[in-house]
């Protein structure tokens, strides 16, 4: 049900606090000349003497089940008063009444607002799986008391009913969410060999993961060096831009009258914008393995003036293994977990899903390279429109409440990247989503939508570069009362980009790279 107030409260200071400490990340950046064998063998901004662990991953006195154990349950109760005081008494009353009355109650979807449900809840699980990961526990030990956590706030946090969209989006999104956020913030600290990580490094690492600063506070050393690495390939960039042009349709009407004309939704037309790309745990990188849930991820965020968040993507390799195909070809596959969040104006989608699929890189030629992730799997997601009351799923439904519907979600990704030397790459990412009737709430319609990001980005001195970026957004909704009902959003910005790396992310697991062009 709905997250506390509090945490709607915090989450856009952190989001914006989140894209500028990950903008220092890129600090740390190489020189992109890349002369000596040492920096030819350091693949990432995050290159550092690799550290000696305090303990090994997992085991020793640095792991705890007691400690998320109780701290899970203190945060909720916190929580919970908080809002009782200051929120809603009625609606946030004993944590021990509301569970009795949710013990005999009925499961539902519930019609809370698609940010609050779709966003703040995941970042609500990411907050609880930090908790277990920071204090040495595995990735599923973690997503056990992930779960187990957004369990117990459903049955005793609030008066409302339990909901099964919650549970899943806490749950299970929180996980794919909060997994790379800890690895990220764990990069942080363990790039510094000489002890104690330097202050900013601490402080970064806090705003990426607060869960991870709360255990390390209350813990000091306890549990550093619980969780190491293996030192992977990464590659990042930090964009920041603005909008040149963009054309917006929709036949939504803007009131309720189905009788009146169809008129253009709001949409401001202008933004500034930007966006944090990583890369973790690249194909090829000799003696790297996949033999952890995420040992390799790609995470995204990005915002813009208009829409504060306008999108989340994050996917990991939940279990699979690397494979080759002769000398210039590297990759891995298997199952991945993704944790996706898309709201552009004028609709939205968000998703959780599992997916088959592969993640490679090709070494064309001596000096171009090809890297690219092919997915296609299903998830749980809702989408809709974001404006325009009078064509939504809400008043499909008839309820007046919900403008966006939940159902099965079939998906698939299409990512590549063409990297030509050490100056340009061309990137290309599509998604496409089908929110069916299947296991939802309503059945009158389903929707499609379509994401196509693509970019050329040139290097133009050091690691600074400039990006010519292009988006298209399209929404198909059929519901059998209502007229179908299309959307279709595309831009064309262009900014400023700091490159994590100056080969762009290529992994050259060759004994003898080519020099530098």
């Amino acid at each position: 049900m709905r997250t506390g107030h509090a945490i709607r409260l915090c989450i856009p200071k952190l989001a914006v606090a989140v894209l500028v400490q990950l903008a220092a990340l890129c600090a740390l950046a190489e020189d992109p000349k890349l002369e000596t064998p040492a920096q030819k063998e350091a693949p990432t901004a995050f290159a550092a003497d690799k550290p000696t662990p305090v303990l090994d991953w997992g085991m020793g006195e640095g792991k705890s089940f007691g400690v998320p154990a109780y701290e899970i349950p203190a945060f909720e109760l916190l929580l919970n008063r908080y809002d009782h005081y200051a929120v809603d008494a009625q609606v946030y009353e004993s944590p021990i009444s509301n569970f009795k009355t949710n013990t005999h109650r009925k499961w539902v979807v519930d019609n809370d607002a698609f940010a609050t449900n779709q966003f703040l809840h995941p970042y609500q699980g990411a907050f609880y799986q930090g908790l277990a990961r920071s204090s040495g526990l595995g990735f599923w030990e973690s997503s056990a008391y992930t779960f187990g956590g957004s369990l117990l706030w459903e049955m005793g946090g609030e008066t409302t009913r339990p909901s099964f969209n919650d549970q899943v989006a806490s749950g299970i999104s929180g996980n794919f969410l909060g997994e790379p956020l800890f690895r990220m913030a764990s990069q942080l600290l363990e790039t510094d060999s000489n002890g104690e990580p330097r202050l900013w490094r601490r402080l970064a690492a806090a705003v990426i993961s607060p869960s991870m600063g709360v255990n390390r506070l209350l813990y000091g050393k306890r549990f550093d060096g619980v969780f190491r690495s293996n030192d992977p390939a990464v590659f990042t960039r930090v964009d920041a831009g603005a909008t040149l042009s963009t054309h917006f349709s929709s036949n939504v009407n803007v009131n309720a009258d189905l009788s009146a004309p169809p008129s253009s939704q709001v949409y401001r037309r202008q933004s500034a914008s930007a966006l944090f790309t990583m890369s973790y745990g690249l194909p090829g990188k000799p003696d790297y393995s996949y033999e952890r849930p995420f040992d390799y991820f790609n995470f995204e965020v990005a915002a813009d003036t208009n829409n504060g968040i306008e999108a989340v993507f994050s996917r990991g390799l939940l279990v699979g293994t690397d494979y080759q195909w002769g000398t210039n070809y590297r990759g891995i596959w298997g199952l991945y977990g993704s944790y996706e969040y898309v709201a552009p104006q004028v609709f939205r989608v968000s998703t959780t899903a599992a997916s088959l699929g592969t993640t490679n890189q090709w070494w064309i030629s001596r000096r171009v390279a090809f890297q690219s992730t092919l997915l296609a799997g299903v998830g749980y997601g809702g989408g809709g429109v974001l404006h325009g009351s009078g064509v939504t799923t809400a008043g499909a439904l008839g309820d007046g409440q919900r403008d966006y519907h939940y159902g099965l979600t079939p998906q698939a990704l299409i990512n590549a990247r063409l990297l030509l030397g050490n100056r340009v790459s061309l990137d290309t990412t599509a998604r496409s989503y089908y929110i069916s009737k299947v296991a939802a709430t309503e059945s009158t319609g389903p929707e499609d939508i379509e994401r196509i990001d693509s970019s050329v980005t040139i290097r133009v001195f050091n690691l600074h570069g400039l990006t010519l970026r292009y988006s298209e957004s399209v929404r198909n909704g059929r519901y059998a009362t209502l007229p179908t009902s299309h959307q279709r959003l595309n831009t064309v910005s262009i900014g400023y980009t700091l490159l994590g790396q100056a080969r762009l992310g290529a992994v050259d697991w060759r004994k003898s790279p080519d020099p530098e062009p």
